[in-house]
């Protein structure tokens, strides 16, 4: 993994000066929680500003939280629209084109035809009216098999549209081996969100906590996705790219 491919979420304690450290992208969390766009904008606006100042290169996380693309209420597919079209033009105005967005499955709510079908409708509509240059990158979260975000990439069908592939969501909500669902998703993934867990719980551990076999993971990511970045997606900065470092996994 070039350094160059490499983010660390700003979730993470002293993310900002690891990345000045060590020569690393970041990516930007402040916006997970929407009301960070509106109310508390200035206040946010301003750490920001800051990180924009410790990095060259960053990667915009939109907000999430009870935004369902696929919602079975218009109201609620309206209002997904209009929050992650916000977190687009906020990106845009600080120079970011590469976003990730949750895909919004809620498993027992959503059958998965549904949610297929819905979420390409969606996504055709959303790109619309969207830059040429913007890049969204498609998280999994409770999704319990590769193949479904696959087949909505497919047929959404816009080079603007890709996959994030998070491995401690995987790990957690899956039986599927970590390693097919890199195999399964490489043709269509651009970014990948990398943290541990012990398999019951997203605990967003560092990278040798848990029971995902990252050393492994990552040695297949780079050779079958290597146009690909990462963000170190964990509690802390340090510990997750010294162990990378040691294990010549850091270019």
């Amino acid at each position: 993994m070039k350094k160059e491919k490499i983010y660390i979420s700003t979730v993470a304690e002293g993310a900002a000066d690891c990345a000045k450290q060590y020569g690393l992208g970041l990516e930007i969390a402040e916006y997970c929680t929407a009301y960070n766009m509106d109310d508390f904008f200035p206040e946010t606006d301003k750490i920001v500003q800051e990180y924009l100042r410790s990095s060259d290169r960053f990667v915009l996380h939109a907000p999430f939280n009870e935004l369902y693309p696929s919602a079975i209420d218009p109201r609620a597919v309206e209002l997904a629209h209009e929050r992650l079209s916000q977190a687009v033009r906020l990106a845009g105005d600080y120079g970011v084109h590469r976003i990730v967005m949750h895909s919004g499955f809620i498993p027992q709510i959503y059958y998965k035809i549904w949610f297929e079908e819905r979420s390409i409708l969606f996504w055709k509509d959303f790109l619309k009216n969207q830059p040429e240059d913007v890049l969204i990158c498609l998280e999994n979260v409770w999704e319990d098999e590769a193949e479904l975000l696959c087949r909505i990439v497919e047929a959404v069908d816009d080079p603007r549209f890709r996959l994030c592939l998070d491995t401690g969501h995987a790990a957690c909500y899956s039986k599927v081996p970590l390693q097919q669902w890199v195999k399964t998703c490489a043709p269509h993934l651009a970014h990948f969100h990398v943290h541990n867990n012990a398999g019951d719980s997203d605990t967003h551990n560092d990278l040798n906590r848990g029971i995902i076999e990252m050393e492994d993971v990552l040695r297949l990511a780079g050779e079958l996705c290597p146009e690909a970045t990462f963000t170190l997606e964990t509690l802390q900065s340090y510990p997750s790219v010294e162990w990378l470092a040691e294990r010549g996994l850091m270019e």
